[in-house]
């Protein structure tokens, strides 16, 4: 079962049981002037906890009017498409270099499947397209007027070319999606997710960036949940993914392959968690919001892709 918090008078946020672990994939709720939102539905193999956590919440499905994507990545936006076919009232919106794949999933799925295999009806469950006239596209600079709020739209790749943050100028609540890291409630521990195709040093750092002058008073991260302060936090986050990112770069230039690198970067980072949290599973909590499988091959596609100049 997914567990609801009310965080303020009009926000709650969502654990949803992703691989039956609470607390690493979330979704947000906003509710104000009869309109319900969703940030970030998360997958498709969660969908019935988090139509239960809207009832536990004091709402319908019918209720909902917004469903906002920061990208569309799996655990983000895979339940999208059969959310849309309960939630008869709500308008999608996301980002115009995510949306194409919203509305047909046929390349996403062909993609994660390469990669997934087996796994995916575990990992993702049901990923369905979503009716392209229930989709709307939206650009950085755009404001929407959602819930009694007034969130800014900034464009923020450097993780996916397809991420957005909502940011909320009044409250100073600013929605992140993956674009401020992975750091797991009541654990002292920023982790960049740097997945493959999109990695982008340069544009991520620029986004964090970004971010700062915002100066938000709390970060409603996906991976998971209220982080203060921001600016600390933030630039936390930016080192680990520049030395993580020479980490890599260094083991490539030495000729190492992915297996090995792989290895070189768990020994190399593992022992800070553990000091930080003195919880062996919370290794494998960390891992399953952001693998180091997945992490070793975003940054290698990165130098192979970027700079090559540089191994």
């Amino acid at each position: 079962m997914a567990a609801t918090t009310q965080l303020t008078s009009g926000t709650w946020q969502i654990s949803l049981p992703f691989q039956s672990e609470p607390g690493i994939v979330g979704s947000y709720l906003l509710a104000g002037n009869n309109e319900l939102a969703i940030i970030d539905p998360g997958p498709g193999s969660t969908l019935e906890a988090l139509l239960a956590a809207i009832s536990e919440a004091g709402f319908t499905p019918a209720d909902v009017t917004h469903i906002l994507a920061t990208h569309i990545h799996l655990d983000h936006a895979g339940a999208v498409g059969s959310l849309i076919q309960h939630t008869p009232n709500a308008t999608v919106y996301v980002h115009s270099k995510g949306a194409a794949h919203l509305i047909d999933t046929t390349k996403v799925v062909a993609s994660a499947t390469r990669i997934y295999g087996d796994r995916m009806q575990e990992l993702w469950g049901e990923i369905r397209s979503t009716p392209k006239e229930r989709v709307n596209v939206i650009e950085g600079g755009d404001v929407l007027t959602i819930a009694n709020r007034r969130l800014e739209v900034h464009y923020t790749p450097g993780h996916a070319i397809h991420h957005v943050i909502f940011f909320d100028v009044h409250s100073g609540e600013l929605f992140a999606g993956d674009v401020a890291g992975v750091r797991l409630q009541d654990i002292d521990y920023v982790r960049p997710p740097t997945p493959p195709p999109d990695l982008d040093i340069e544009a991520w750092s620029a986004s964090i960036d970004l971010l700062k002058r915002l100066r938000p008073d709390v970060l409603y991260l996906a991976h998971f949940g209220p982080t203060r302060p921001s600016l600390p936090h933030l630039e936390r986050l930016r080192e680990r993914l520049l030395s993580w990112g020479d980490f890599v770069l260094g083991a490539m230039r030495d000729g190492k392959n992915e297996a090995a690198i792989l290895a070189m970067l768990k020994e190399q980072t593992e022992p800070e968690l553990q000091r930080v949290t003195r919880d062996p599973q919370a290794l494998t909590r960390y891992d399953i919001a952001t693998n180091y499988p997945m992490t070793v091959q975003g940054y290698m596609r990165y130098w192979q892709k970027k700079h090559p100049e540089r191994l």
